[in-house]
């Protein structure tokens, strides 16, 4: 008999993975958490039946959200993460010597309980020092913040339910308040592919653009996401993704990437021509 997962990535179409065994599978206050082990992708972890990330490709939504800011700003101190509660974000943010200090905001806390202990290559940042993790509502939490970070890393789930509120405006507005002078947000901006998620991609990227001057998206190859192709955004009160950018500050750091690098830093901004017609209805 064989076991498979299948999460619906739209009313038509199943993306569906085989699986040897599932090694977690439970309630949180907020929602349900799987763990499962399968033939390609190792293992993965879904919330409410949708895959979260997977160990096969999660380097690369990984790496494209953290390298693209500390690519064009080498300052960056402070950071705030809202979601990722797995530790991604953290054990490549640690890499950077210039990182003092890191906040991570997740609201639910079994999410870092289960991947502390089933993925913990993933997760094995999560203790050091230099973090400290926030369980509570993100909107609450930014909106206490003045000009604390240099960059924001929103990890956020679908719009619907508890992410919800991740995208609003008001969200949005408590961030550029929250971040310093050349602070940088960067967002999970979803797929531009099927026509659901454009309406997202269009939603945020006008919720953004009324309240940031700097407002650029840019775009990775991740396998085990809805179409393959996932776009993020890059917001900034006054760097430029690509004016801004410096390779050669970058290269001197000698860190090791799977996915990123300074050519595609640059290639990520060039958009295909159905994507930058999506945006430019709303901007």
């Amino acid at each position: 008999m064989q076991l498979w997962f299948s999460e619906a990535q739209t009313p038509h179409v199943d993306f569906s993975l085989k699986i040897n065994r599932v090694l977690y599978s439970g309630e949180s206050e907020y929602q349900r958490i799987d763990v499962l082990e399968s033939k390609e992708f190792g293992r993965v972890l879904t919330q409410n039946g949708q895959i979260t990330l997977t160990e096969k490709d999660e380097f690369i939504y990984r790496e494209m959200m953290v390298h693209v800011p500390l690519a064009v700003n080498p300052k960056i101190k402070n950071v705030l993460i809202i979601g990722a509660g797995d530790g991604g974000f953290i054990h490549d943010l640690l890499e950077y010597p210039g990182i003092e200090h890191i906040d991570l905001v997740e609201y639910d806390e079994k999410i870092v309980e289960v991947c502390k202990k089933y993925l913990p290559d993933i997760s094995s940042k999560l203790d050091d020092e230099r973090v400290s993790i926030f369980y509570e509502d993100a909107l609450r939490f930014v909106r206490r913040k003045e000009e604390c970070y240099d960059l924001i890393l929103v990890d956020s789930i679908d719009p619907f339910g508890a992410g919800e509120i991740l995208f609003t405006k008001e969200f949005y507005g408590n961030c550029y308040r929250a971040l310093s002078s050349d602070g940088i947000l960067i967002n999970q901006h979803e797929s531009p592919f099927y026509s659901q998620e454009a309406l997202t991609v269009q939603t945020v990227h006008k919720r953004i653009v009324q309240t940031f001057p700097i407002v650029k998206i840019y775009q990775a190859h991740i396998p085990s996401y809805p179409s393959g192709h996932w776009l993020f955004g890059f917001a900034s009160k006054k760097l430029h993704p690509t004016g801004d950018f410096d390779p050669k500050q970058w290269l001197s750091w000698g860190i090791k990437t799977r996915y990123y690098n300074p050519r595609l830093h640059l290639g990520a901004f060039a958009l295909p021509t159905y994507v930058e017609e999506i945006l430019k209805n709303v901007e």
